[in-house]
């Protein structure tokens, strides 16, 4: 197990009443323990999750038994179960979600001769964005374009830098590889960190190696604010996925939070009055967007969840283009924001 695995389920047990609480709300706390039915939530005592002990080793808080069944487990047990996730690394990013930990930052190497700000940090983040270019006659623009979107241009949150230093995992040199740039900004506006995609020599597909994503900086909280927000928002996971529904309707304000832990736990801005969540069609977008609207629900905003036809609103762009898309989003936009989609 590694250690930030560990970490993560230290974390999880100090909180184990809250995971419980959220993940399996038709129990009850009794005494020590968390009562329920099953891992499916159903009503009932046979399911029993240890509230209070230590954090690891047996009798550990957050450690489940069902009684009828002889199963047991941990908290991430539960996790899974309840969303569906099935891909370690997304079951730890929805856990961290849920405890309002950022993600982890992979730190660069910097190339021989060089020295560089602490990998990770907003300065190393807003260097980089410094020294990259608009995205207009760029790779970045060949990239977006090839994905049937051409507003991203016009998005003061993109450039691309033509050699942005990549590394994979397990690999201790980097090389200089063309990058789509995006910067993530607060509430204040100013830049807490930067997302890089990595593309490939012609820019038409992301680059051809494992890790094509990264971040770095303060993330949590805050989002790629592609179009300015006014009294409504239209959030989501991915770049692509929103800048696919500003294609379709240019007049929606779009934010990119850039996963799904990000997303449920992105800070909303003062004075919104609605909200549209754009969610990936999967357990995990779905478990954001659930977690955002309760908590703009809890301030007073008017939630509204726009679902795509395929996995995401880029898939639904890429395969019926933008007209159909706008028709489809009329069908979920509320009917005080319709005229938004007509301009």
């Amino acid at each position: 197990m590694s250690l930030e695995t560990e970490d993560i389920l230290r974390d999880l047990a100090q909180n184990a009443e809250s995971v419980c609480r959220h993940y399996l709300p038709a129990g009850r706390r009794e005494g020590s323990y968390w009562m329920v039915g099953d891992l499916q939530n159903n009503p009932g005592r046979s399911l029993f999750v240890r509230l209070t002990g230590p954090t690891s080793g047996q009798g550990a808080a957050g450690r489940w038994t069902d009684g009828a069944t002889g199963e047991h487990g941990d908290l991430l047990d539960i996790i899974r179960e309840r969303t569906g996730i099935t891909r370690f690394p997304d079951l730890l990013a929805e856990a961290r979600a849920h405890l309002g930990r950022p993600a982890p930052v992979v730190p660069d190497i910097p190339s021989p001769g060089k020295t560089k700000a602490p990998g990770g940090t907003p300065e190393a983040a807003a260097r980089l964005f410094a020294a990259s270019l608009p995205i207009a006659g760029t790779l970045a623009e060949t990239y977006l374009r090839a994905r049937g979107i051409t507003c991203g241009a016009t998005s003061s949150s993109l450039r691309f830098h033509p050699k942005c230093w990549h590394r994979d995992e397990g690999q201790t040199k980097s090389l200089p590889r063309p990058a789509l740039i995006a910067a993530v900004t607060d509430g204040a506006g100013a830049l807490q960190g930067v997302h890089r995609t990595w593309l490939a020599p012609d820019g038409k597909d992301k680059a051809p190696v494992e890790i094509q994503r990264r971040a770095m900086g303060h993330l949590l909280g805050n989002a790629v604010r592609l179009f300015p927000s006014d009294d409504i928002l239209v959030v989501g996971e991915g770049i692509e996925t929103m800048l696919s529904v500003r294609e379709a309707a240019p007049d929606l304000p779009v934010w990119a939070a850039l996963s799904s832990g990000h997303l449920g736990a992105l800070l909303l801005p003062p004075g919104l009055q609605r909200l549209y969540i754009a969610f990936d069609r999967d357990p995990a977008g779905q478990r954001a967007a659930e977690r955002l609207s309760a908590r703009a629900n809890e301030v007073g905003i008017t939630v509204r969840v726009l679902e795509p036809r395929l996995g995401d609103f880029n898939d639904d762009l890429r395969a019926d283009g933008a007209e159909v898309l706008r028709q489809h989003l009329a069908k979920q936009i509320g009917p005080e924001d319709r005229q938004r989609l007509e301009s």
